[in-house]
């Protein structure tokens, strides 16, 4: 099942990872590691509330104007 991951640098070192499509989350001290993090947790999810396999979610990003 392909599913999303989205890290991100964590404010107090090493970086979070999210699954938004079971709302799973964790976090490691490498990319590597949190991602390894968050494919068991996902696993783990899944062994208890299985999802209907779908086609690859669409992911992009977008710009917004910041003011101060």
């Amino acid at each position: 099942m392909h599913v999303t991951a989205i890290l991100s640098h964590a404010d107090e070192g090493g970086f979070t990872a999210f699954n938004p499509e079971t709302g799973t989350a964790t976090q490691g001290e490498t990319l590597d590691e949190a991602l390894a993090n968050l494919r068991e947790a996902v696993e783990l999810y899944l062994e208890e509330f299985p999802m209907a396999t779908r086609a690859a979610p669409f992911v992009t990003s977008f710009d917004v104007a910041v003011h101060a």
